[in-house]
């Protein structure tokens, strides 16, 4: 599914069940079955794994002034709003990024990258007041 104003460029493809959203821009990229890229993003030279979220306003920096760089986002990751990964860098299956994050490194599978640089921390468990009350 692909929304308004979305921007495909050469050499992207989207598989089955992905989502690009309104304002979303792909360029040489790849998203994998059931990825769901919405609001105001940009992933370019970045390869995206199954069933992750990418959150509004995450960039992938791809070029630093002479060099493209690709991004390799993992499976189940979940990318916080206004994510800048700055290439070259790895994020492992189930990892995640905090509101705001600017990763500069790899993060490995299962771990959290928050602040500015982002940090590599383990990510919270449920607090009991995040939990249904029955």
């Amino acid at each position: 599914m692909v929304g308004p104003y979305a921007h495909l460029r050469p050499g992207s493809i989207v598989g089955p069940g992905a989502e690009v959203g309104n304002f979303a821009e792909l360029k040489n990229a790849r998203l994998g079955p059931g990825v769901k890229q919405h609001h105001v993003s940009y992933l370019g030279d970045a390869d995206v794994g199954a069933d992750t979220n990418v959150g509004a306003g995450t960039i992938t920096a791809n070029y630093d002034g002479s060099t493209k760089h690709r991004t390799t986002i993992g499976e189940r990751v979940f990318l916080g709003v206004d994510t800048m990964l700055r290439a070259p860098v790895t994020l492992g299956d189930d990892s995640r990024t905090g509101a705001g994050a600017v990763v500069t490194r790899d993060v490995p599978a299962g771990k959290l990258a928050v602040g500015i640089p982002a940090r590599i921390r383990e990510p919270r468990d449920k607090l009991p007041q995040d939990e249904p009350h029955s």
